[in-house]
């Protein structure tokens, strides 16, 4: 009896702590819904009682075991009105709280001394007013910045004795009143903007006797300070002029503070916009505080690879020589954002100003098709066998069959190449980088990779037509099947042209001679191999009107081997029937 006591106590007990975090993340989950009925955003948030604030919800991050909530990012949501008490107190493991740039108002909520583990507070351009709340319980608190809003009163003595804090900015509130001494190593720009704030001084006699060679150290500081300033001030000026990539750097170096490159006036030219349905919440600052790693630069400008704050990983396209003013190229966002397609790469966002105009897109982790064939090749190499090359080439043909459907069948890529094909998660192909070539500046590409792809008619950026996509995917499909780039360099440095080379071993009748070496280790592949190249000889035709549609390609390509026909969201045959009334030859 007393076993089975101990057996039924012991299982009890492991219940107990099966249902703990769960009791703990539903606690959690029910304080944002109650924050977010209260606190309404104008912008659509996907918090719902049905699903789990852990693998869901928009700005929402979870601890490692999925049992609380640690993070909310949510700027620029366009919340209003007052932050409701016992809510965002109630998610009492709370580490970061970004809640900037809406328009939030009144005291911040008494019962926030509850976050006894929040580390990180973002609650700059909003509407708060009151005095600041008392810091004692936020031991752990590293940075702060409150600053861009109402608060009054005076610096709370309990801020400056905060051992972990690191950055700190007030600046631009009502507050007045002296500044608590330790709070003197942050740089006075922290303070700027209040009424009357100033530095406490020293009480003790020692001040007042070097008072007068403090004062002088101090102008030597300044002296100091000022010609540094002006030395970085012209070695700044002197990059930009030699490099031209001072955006990218910032990027790049991920520890540039925000305040140094964006506006004080964060307006809606200072946020990216997303599109519905887009769960990322981020934004400018957020992306430049990313540390980021450049993926590789194009013909419409670079791309880099960021990791936010908050985990998430997104590519961020920075574009160069940008023709077309905020609304055109607002207009043309809305065309490429709207296009969903399981073989188009969806625009997420964007972001628009008289300097920068960047496009964000989801981070695909195997890489583009270029890197696939090109890369690593050696020894330890891992080759991309027939079936994947031929998965990657249907579903980028079904990609682009798709763009050259879009906005009356008038849609052109104008930029197609193997960078720009990635491998979904059904191990197909996407295109991406779509549609950027008519916004573009009226510049030509010089010789390089890139400029194996472009269609000999095609002699400007501007002028790209879809019978010219067409050729570039045939270039594509020649990768492909040669695993050579479009433009390559001999072992005697001799420049030879992919098409120009496949060509000539063509009509020399040397067929085997064409295919990559990594493909012949496969059996019984030799027809399809052939029929595949017969499809990119017809693309890379020399005259644009004998070139086939890109629906007629795709029905060519799964006619060499059924492997998905289905795949598509809508059948191909639909859309070999759309496009053949819709797609021009010409746009």
């Amino acid at each position: 009896m007393q076993s089975i006591f101990c057996l039924v106590s012991l299982l009890s007990l492991f219940s107990l702590c099966l249902s703990r975090p769960n009791a703990e993340l539903t606690e959690d989950k029910q304080a944002l819904l109650h924050l977010v009925e209260k606190l309404a955003p104008s912008r659509p948030l996907n918090w719902n009682a049905t699903s789990s604030p852990c693998t869901s919800w928009t700005g929402v991050t979870c601890n490692s075991d999925h049992s609380r909530v640690i993070a909310i990012h949510l700027p620029g949501f366009g919340f209003h009105g007052t932050i409701p008490p016992n809510t965002l107190s109630r998610v009492t493991f709370l580490q970061t709280l970004s809640l900037r740039s809406n328009s939030i108002t009144g005291p911040l909520p008494s019962d926030f001394s509850n976050l006894s583990n929040l580390s990180f507070l973002y609650l700059q351009f909003n509407n708060f007013s009151g005095p600041l709340p008392d810091f004692s319980t936020w031991r752990n608190l590293s940075v702060l910045d409150l600053s861009n809003n109402c608060f009054t009163g005076t610096v709370p003595l309990s801020l400056s004795r905060l051992t972990h804090l690191t950055s700190i900015n007030l600046a631009n509130n009502s507050l007045s009143g002296q500044i608590p001494l330790s709070l003197h190593r942050f740089p006075d720009s922290a303070f700027v903007g209040n009424n009357n704030v100033s530095l406490q001084t020293v009480s003790h006699s020692k001040s007042a006797k070097h008072r007068e060679t403090a004062l002088f150290w101090v102008v030597v500081a300044a002296a100091s300070v000022a010609l540094a300033m002006f030395l970085v001030f012209i070695f700044v000026c002197w990059s930009r002029k030699k490099k031209g990539d001072s955006f990218a750097r910032k990027l790049l170096k991920g520890d540039m503070s925000p305040e140094k490159v964006v506006s004080r006036d964060l307006d809606a030219n200072n946020k990216i916009f997303f599109f519905e349905g887009c769960s990322y919440a981020f934004d400018l600052e957020d992306l430049l505080r990313a540390s980021a790693e450049v993926l590789g630069k194009g013909t419409f400008g670079a791309a880099y690879k960021a990791a936010l704050e908050d985990a998430t990983t997104v590519v961020v396209k920075r574009l160069k020589e940008v023709a077309a003013g905020k609304k055109d190229f607002e207009q043309h966002m809305e065309i490429v954002g709207n296009l969903k397609h399981e073989n188009v790469v969806q625009l997420k966002g964007y972001y628009y100003s008289k300097d920068e105009k960047l496009m964000v897109y989801d981070y695909y982790t195997q890489g583009s098709l270029s890197t696939l064939l090109h890369g690593k090749r050696g020894e330890d190499r891992v080759p991309l066998d027939w079936e994947s090359r031929m998965k990657i080439a249907l579903g980028a043909a079904r990609g682009l069959t798709r763009i050259h459907c879009e906005n009356g069948g008038k849609l052109v890529h104008g930029n197609i190449r193997s960078s720009n094909i990635f491998v979904n998660t059904k191990q197909y192909g996407c295109i991406s980088d779509l549609g950027l070539a008519t916004i573009m500046s009226s510049v030509a590409i010089p010789i390089s990779r890139a400029a194996g792809y472009r269609a000999p008619e095609i002699t400007d950026t501007r002028k790209a037509t879809q019978p010219g996509d067409v050729y570039s995917f045939g270039v594509v499909l020649l990768e492909i099947l040669t695993g050579k780039s479009p433009v390559y360099t001999t072992g005697g440095d001799e420049i030879v042209h992919l098409v120009r080379w496949v060509h000539s071993v063509v009509r020399e009748e040397w067929t085997a001679e064409v295919f990559d070496l990594e493909l012949i280790r496969y059996p019984n592949i030799e027809e399809e191999m052939v029929e595949m190249l017969q499809i990119a000889m017809s693309c890379v035709g020399r005259v644009p009107e004998q070139r086939p549609r890109m629906s007629e390609v795709v029905k060519m390509i799964e006619n060499v081997r059924q492997i998905d026909v289905a795949v598509n969201q809508q059948p191909s045959s639909e859309n070999q029937a759309k496009c053949a009334t819709q797609t021009p030859l010409t746009t």
